[in-house]
């Protein structure tokens, strides 16, 4: 299903527009206040600094103090009642801010600011939780495409507007009107947002934010490939804060623009991150897919120093408007660089969020985003503490982008190493992507927990990656141990955990080392995948399946989801049309394949025959 068709859906839509509206205002009421207190109250570059200063302090403080106890509430409540109240706290907040626009008191805004700053801590847990409880799986990755491209662009119109409110004929008054008006209209929207059950009514409620945010923080820490994608998405906004926090000065000084040109840079990054996020969907085949992480990674490094490079010293002009800055030599690059470095950052965070919310169990998710939420807020102070820092030692914004990049890469390089699998899922996704279109059907029958064996038919050597870059969970693929001497797939096998073996005949202690380790795994809860045929098919038929399936069975009598590919027979890298083993060049560039998966088997008690006839009628006659 197309992504936008959620924008029509009652499930999603008033919640989209509740989440774009609370972006917008939060910014169009931040804006309105810099222009109002930097410009128009004719204070001292002192008293100016003073505030800028405190401004993001008084922000993100709510984020440390409230985020575990807004965990407790999203996980404990009705989330559609939850997002109502929120809604009447923001015009509340909203008419304290339109009387500190009237009596131009910075005292009163700043205290809106902080509230504001509680309404986003608030808002945040149901905001990522609540999908996963109104989307498909399939829907995942494009709903949070949505969310990430809406929320980028209000954030880029909200400041427009607010700044343009504030110091127009009318002033304070529009300001106000503005402010007010979309808490109003957000309130609106979030009437006709469904009932959301809660995930967890009898949760008991921790009132000590102290102890109970470091319970958070250790439930966000349980799972390994869920905290490091917590940990990916807080970079993420270190990378984003340390680059958005130097933007005017980069403006002024390296790029020879004024207001409207750092508008345009501004545009160009939020355009390119809702272009990324958007575009996740088509690339990921609406699912899960992490191998987007590298590539979005990568590609904030390139672009990171391709900006550096572009433009690191005073350009000889000043105070041009976005047209004439656009039309100096060189500043095209500059805008392709700024536009694709967003791009990249979609790619990034995205998936992130997405693997979040799948492998996280629904009653604990609130409380992990409470918990991401804590980690962001250390990561931005961090940020802003580091370019302060490195300016303070004499570095140019430019070469702190620099540092930024190459920190980027080492960084990340460091959250793969961790867990191969973003990276593993990287090539995968890379070289099937290249090879062929996948058309996966059923994928929904595949347990989203728990041990379980999969079964499939062997008619290629990419076979084990087809299903892996299909199957949202990592699978333990029992593979023939001489593949593991194969560059790249060597990596990937080694990586992805997979299970070598041999036959009795070859090596019978490897073989029993193999039934070893695939007790050890489905004991601890994994997927384990094996192709029963014992080796490629040799004519496009599927061979009968080995007893061994029945062996692994006996130990743990496990459900066992059959798998068919289709298509594989007559395309690259199958033993048809090949010499002594050797792949064929492909007739079709991108060849159509199909992963089928069977409703999943109880204990398979009628053996390796029960099994066979499952994966033959899901293949039907195409091989």
């Amino acid at each position: 299903m197309n992504q936008f068709r959620l924008l029509g859906k009652r499930r999603f839509a008033p919640f989209f527009a509740v989440q774009s509206l609370a972006a917008f205002n939060d910014n169009a009421f931040r804006n309105a206040t810099i222009v109002l207190v930097g410009f128009q109250l004719g204070l001292t570059t002192n008293q100016i600094g003073f505030y800028s200063n405190l401004a993001p302090a008084l922000f993100i403080l709510p984020f440390f103090l409230f985020s575990a106890s807004a965990g407790q509430l999203a996980e404990k409540y009705e989330k559609q009642v939850l997002i109502r109240w929120i809604k009447v706290f923001e015009i509340a907040a909203m008419a304290v801010a339109a009387w500190g626009f009237y009596a131009r008191s910075p005292t009163l805004l700043f205290v809106v600011l902080f509230l504001m700053g509680l309404h986003s801590t608030v808002f945040g847990p149901i905001k990522y939780a609540i999908l996963p409880q109104v989307l498909e799986r399939e829907e995942l990755v494009g709903g949070n495409g949505l969310v990430e491209t809406g929320t980028s662009l209000a954030i880029l119109v909200g400041m427009i507007a607010g700044g343009a409110a504030i110091a127009s004929h009318f002033g304070w008054l529009a300001a106000a009107a503005l402010v007010v008006g979309v808490a109003l209209l957000g309130l609106a929207a979030s009437l006709a947002i469904p009932r959301v059950p809660p995930a967890a009514p009898d949760l008991k409620f921790n009132w000590n934010f102290i102890a109970e945010s470091w319970r958070v923080l250790r439930l966000a820490g349980k799972q390994r490939a869920v905290f490091n994608a917590i940990l990916g998405i807080s970079w993420f906004w270190f990378f984003g804060g340390v680059v958005t926090a130097q933007l005017p000065n980069y403006t002024r000084l390296y790029l020879g623009g004024g207001a409207s040109v750092e508008i345009l840079v501004l545009a160009l990054f939020s355009i390119g991150v809702g272009v990324g996020s958007l575009l996740c969907e088509r690339l990921s085949g609406h699912k899960v897919e992490i191998g987007l992480v590298p590539l979005g990674a990568l590609g904030m490094t390139v672009f990171g120093v391709l900006l550096f490079v572009a433009r690191h010293v005073h350009p000889g002009y000043v105070e041009l408007d976005w047209l004439a800055f656009l039309g100096q030599p060189g500043n095209g690059w500059i805008a392709v660089c700024m536009t694709l470095l967003g791009l990249f950052a979609g790619f990034f965070i995205v998936p992130l969020f997405a693997l979040v919310q799948s492998r996280t169990p629904h009653g604990e998710l609130s409380r992990v985003i409470a918990g991401n939420n804590i980690l962001n807020a250390v990561f931005l102070v961090v940020a802003a503490a580091f370019g302060i820092g490195l300016l303070a030692a004499g570095l140019t914004i430019p070469q702190l982008f620099l540092a930024t990049a190459a920190l980027n890469a080492l960084v990340t390089l460091w959250i793969f190493l961790l867990v191969p699998e973003f990276l593993v899922r990287f090539v995968d996704w890379l070289l099937i992507s290249v090879l062929y279109r996948v058309r996966v059907q059923g994928l929904d029958r595949v347990p989203d927990a728990g041990a379980a064996l999969l079964v499939c038919n062997h008619v290629s050597f990419m076979d084990a990656l087809i299903i892996m870059g299909s199957i949202r969970r990592p699978v333990r693929f029992v593979m023939y141990y001489k593949i593991f001497g194969v560059p790249v797939l060597s990596f990937v096998f080694r990586a992805a955990k997979a299970i070598p073996i041999a036959g009795s005949r070859e090596n019978p202690e490897l073989l029993a080392r193999a039934f070893t380790a695939i007790d050890a795994a489905l004991a601890a809860g994994e997927l384990v995948c094996i192709f029963p045929e014992g080796g490629l098919t040799q004519d496009g038929e599927i061979a009968h399946f080995r007893p061994g399936v029945e062996k692994i069975l006996a130990r743990h009598p496990v459900p066992v989801v059959p798998l068919a590919l289709r298509g594989l027979w007559r395309s690259m890298w199958s033993r048809r049309d090949s010499t002594l083993g050797r792949a064929r060049l492909p007739r079709r560039f991108r060849a159509r394949i199909e992963l089928a998966v069977g409703a999943p088997l109880e204990g398979a008690g009628g053996g390796a025959a029960q099994l066979e006839a499952a994966v033959r009628g899901l293949r039907g006659t195409d091989a």
